[in-house]
């Protein structure tokens, strides 16, 4: 493994770490050269998930695109980075176990909306007015009293 400071090849494996309900393993690991320490995770490639838009387009399923969309709704809010890494991951086993290779967008979004309703309401608010395309203050109320 190739160190991420100084491109030195040998590092040493300090410990690892079996993580996300046993579907990876977290390598802590020292570079021999510059002796920084760095986490590695590894994964098993499954087969590639296709999203499908309201449009009908399809589109590989990209983590880090729900990632960015909880961390703009979280902006501001007592929320850990830590537990946003954890909503992203939860939310890719969850569409993972559907055991198909295309999920549509409002699975995914309906799945984010779940997770972040349970921690915090104006982080759920401020999603959903994106995801569920809100366009005036009515739309807030309506999903505010839960209609």
């Amino acid at each position: 493994m190739k160190c991420p400071f100084c491109s030195n090849i040998d590092t040493q494996v300090l410990e690892s770490r079996v993580v996300d309900e046993g579907d990876a393993v977290r390598r802590r690991r020292k570079c021999s050269k510059c002796k920084k320490r760095f986490t590695t995770y590894e994964k098993v490639k499954g087969s590639v998930l296709w999203v499908v838009k309201k449009s009908g387009r399809r589109e590989p399923f990209d983590r880090e695109k729900i990632k960015r969309g909880v961390l703009r709704a979280i902006e501001k809010r007592p929320i850990s980075l830590e537990y946003v890494n954890e909503l992203v991951d939860q939310v890719e086993r969850e569409m993972l176990r559907h055991e198909r290779e295309e999920v549509s967008s409002k699975e995914i979004g309906s799945a984010v909306l779940k997770r972040l309703k349970k921690v915090d309401r104006v982080a759920w608010l401020r999603f959903a007015s994106v995801y569920l395309e809100f366009e005036v203050l009515t739309d807030f109320e309506k999903a505010i009293e839960g209609k």
